[in-house]
């Protein structure tokens, strides 16, 4: 278990957050000007799946754009940096998911 955590572009939101909510198998909507490192320059949505770049689940937390999700590549948790949310395999944010409701405290500390 385990899970990767923001990096020097884009560091982990240190702070008392609070969970908005969960998506099961959210569909992601790509938005260049929120990655400083975009390759693709349109906006995109991508379809629901174990493929999505944020896997099986989304918890969206009240920081704007930040949130705990899945990966397509659990292989890479802790070893590959993150653009600031909290990546997780997907059975580990699936069973996370089951934990958690709106209002529940999300506190991020180093």
């Amino acid at each position: 278990n385990g899970a990767s955590t923001g990096s020097r572009h884009d560091p982990l939101p240190i702070g008392r957050w609070k969970i908005r909510g969960v998506a099961r198998n959210p569909v992601f909507h790509y938005n260049p000007d929120l990655f400083w490192d975009a390759s693709e320059t349109e906006k995109a949505r991508i379809p629901s799946g174990p493929n999505n770049p944020v896997g099986v689940c989304w918890i969206d937390i009240s920081k704007p754009h930040y949130g705990i999700h899945g990966t397509p590549e659990p292989a890479q948790i802790g070893k590959t940096l993150s653009h600031g949310c909290i990546r997780m395999t997907n059975w580990d944010v699936s069973r996370l998911a089951g934990m958690v409701r709106p209002g529940t405290p999300a506190i991020l500390v180093e």
